[in-house]
């Protein structure tokens, strides 16, 4: 018996080795034990077994590891080769492909009931808002949430240009907001509002204002609501009222001009960054300005120039946007993020699809759309294939192949290296753009990755750090950038996945930012500490992304004719209006554009990418479920 005992004694001691070893290093068999979620293990462990099988990773398919000049942390990377099919030990894919159902039975459905609740959710926050807005603020600029009182202007601080170049004493909210009533079918509302407007704001204001912010908050909304309230065709059904006489028009045409002296005693036709309502560029004005700043313009200033018949905006706005292309690298292709106006010197060297560069991009592609300038769609192509070419990093298919997944650094302008290990959540409005380009594949992935962040903070960080998983900058203010991305790739792909994003975004919306009279600022997306201010995109995008998300009957979306929104999300119609010009071609600085090749034309720029996925990828994930855990992963999530 004593034999007996020592044998079974042995076989104890052997199993609760090997159960040990399993637990420490995630080797053996899965098992779940009969619950409905996997056992993990530490996946840097599991790596540190197989490094020496995998050799070498093909250059660019592993942007965790391969930062020039940086020493990394273990727990700051993947190591990670995924492969759809792998038999190997040594692949990730056997982890990330362990209850795979698991992504497949959260996202796959999403019920007619629930989208209208969604639906009511995302008006309700709108109107939280917007009712708080109009009883404690208007006309002052912005809603302090947290104390319900109006904010406008720093007047005894004019050097908080956190404020002062945003709000210029101008009802801000209000004018950004006017075309979201449309949008939610508030004719009635829509119609007090733009007489408010009418009769209480004036541009004659001693208040100094960023003119990128005053043109894309202001002059688009203007704008906007002038061309839905005459369009004959507007899809919000009988909304002009009869004695209308183009008083918006006349206020946007007002606001264009005292933004006018931005463009003028300047070297290269860059825009000064700021100018004073009264009195013009200020004398102490720097000569210094973001690529994005001074190349968002064309947009707003094109469609007042052919509106009013008067070139001189569209004229000075797409001067600056070719003496910016002019100035690009001739080694990369790629732009900087500051540039100094007088001498054509990048001040900022850094190049990616974030903070001072972003909507440069966005505005050649929707000038192309809204004017069907060929000079602009030669523009977007090149500076998209330069971003492909230099800051793209990781595998080359979204959806199959092994290395980490598709993200997109800063890298620097000259060179194309890495510059930084950090992204902005202003980069999360690319998905969008590239499904306006077609390449859905890729937008499916990037946004993918910011979905993922957002699952672990219940918000965006300002800047997150790639590398280290963590959060450099740690306030969100509500930004619509995810939630844009959103419900373009919605529209792209019907896939109910997206729609289970925009509900993620407005519970957490309603959790963690919602105060006594409005939404609040996160001040730290980890603690959820808050900042007494909401700005207005978050009733002019934020809100209009999310209810459009979940209303999939609204008139924009049954109307036979089509629409773009601008970078502020205004709503404004692609017409042949925008396509005649009452005056003859700008002429092209030398070395701008070369001329079109035959066999390269660009499509045409009223064509729709929407309902480009196949019928039968409609109703599976847009990412499979072995990337989508792979991303969790690099994020922090497990």
């Amino acid at each position: 018996m004593q034999w007996r005992s020592i044998v079974v004694g042995l076989v104890v001691l052997r199993l609760s080795l090997s159960c040990v070893l399993w637990l420490a290093f995630g080797l053996g068999p899965k098992v779940s034990l009969g619950f409905n979620f996997p056992l993990s293990f530490s996946l840097h462990k599991l790596d540190s077994l197989f490094k020496d099988e995998k050799g070498t990773d093909p250059v660019g398919n592993s942007w965790s590891q391969r930062i020039p000049g940086h020493r990394h942390e273990e727990a700051a990377t993947t190591y990670a080769k995924v492969g759809e099919e792998s038999p190997k030990r040594s692949s990730y894919l056997s982890f990330f492909d362990g209850n795979k159902d698991e992504y497949v039975r959260k996202y796959s459905s999403f019920p007619d009931a629930l989208k209208a609740k969604m639906k009511d959710m995302a008006k309700e926050m709108f109107y939280f808002g917007y009712d708080n807005y109009m009883k404690y603020a208007f006309p002052e600029d912005e809603l302090n949430p947290i104390d319900c009182e109006g904010r406008g202007p720093d007047v005894l601080n004019p050097s908080n240009i956190n404020i002062n170049d945003v709000l210029g004493n101008y009802s801000l909210t209000l004018i950004d907001t006017l075309d979201t009533l449309l949008v939610l079918g508030n004719v009635t509302e829509f119609h007090k509002a733009v007489k408010l407007v009418i009769d209480t704001v004036s541009f004659d204001k001693d208040s100094t204002v960023q003119v990128f912010e005053a043109n894309i908050r202001i002059l688009g909304g203007l704008i906007s609501s002038h061309i839905l309230l005459t369009d004959p065709k507007h899809p919000f059904g009988k909304v002009g009222f009869d004695d209308y006489d183009n008083e918006l028009l006349h206020l946007a045409h007002d606001l264009a001009v005292r933004l006018l002296p931005a463009f003028e005693n300047t070297s290269t036709g860059i825009p000064y960054p700021r100018v004073n309502l009264k009195t013009g560029v200020p004398p102490d004005s720097i000569n210094e300005t973001c690529t994005a700043g001074a190349g968002s313009l064309l947009v707003e200033f094109g469609i007042l120039s052919r509106l009013i018949g008067d070139s001189t905006f569209e004229w000075v706005a797409r001067r600056a946007v070719r003496a910016l292309w002019n100035l690009r690298s001739n080694e990369t292709g790629l732009l900087g993020n500051v540039v100094n106006i007088q001498t054509g010197q990048w001040v900022g060297k850094q190049s990616g699809l974030g903070a001072g560069m972003d909507s440069f991009y966005e505005y050649l592609l929707k000038s192309y759309i809204l004017f069907g300038e060929n000079e602009d769609h030669r523009m977007f192509q090149a500076a998209y294939e330069s971003i492909q070419n230099h800051m793209r990093r990781g595998r080359e298919s979204c959806n199959e192949g092994e290395g980490d997944p598709p993200l997109y650094v800063n890298v620097n302008m000259f060179s194309g290296e890495i510059m930084n290990t950090w992204i902005d959540s202003l980069q999360a409005f690319f998905p969008g753009l590239q499904v306006l380009n077609g390449d859905v594949d890729n937008a499916i992935c990037l946004h993918a990755f910011y979905y993922a962040i957002w699952k672990r903070f219940g918000a965006l960080p300002e800047r997150y750090n790639w590398q280290l998983q963590a959060p450099d900058v740690l306030f969100y203010p509500l930004r619509p950038e995810l939630a844009e991305s959103t419900y373009l790739l919605y529209q792209a792909t019907k896939n109910p996945f997206y729609l289970h994003v925009g509900m993620d975004i407005l519970q957490s919306l309603e959790k963690n930012t919602k105060v006594r009279c409005g939404y609040a600022t996160l001040h730290h997306v980890v603690d959820k500490s808050k900042e007494d201010r909401m700005e207005s995109f978050f009733l002019s995008e934020t809100c209009k992304y999310l209810y459009l998300l979940f209303d999939e009957d609204n008139p924009l979306h049954k109307s036979d004719n089509k629409y773009i929104f601008t970078t502020e999300g205004h709503v404004v119609p692609v017409d042949k209006r925008f396509r005649e010009k009452q005056w003859n071609d700008f002429p092209c600085e030398e070395g701008v554009l070369a001329e079109l090749e035959p066999n390269n034309r660009p499509p045409p720029s009223n064509a729709s990418n929407c309902n480009r996925i196949p019928e039968e990828r409609r109703y599976t994930l847009p990412l499979k479920s072995v990337y989508m855990r792979q991303i969790d992963h690099m994020v922090g999530l497990f």
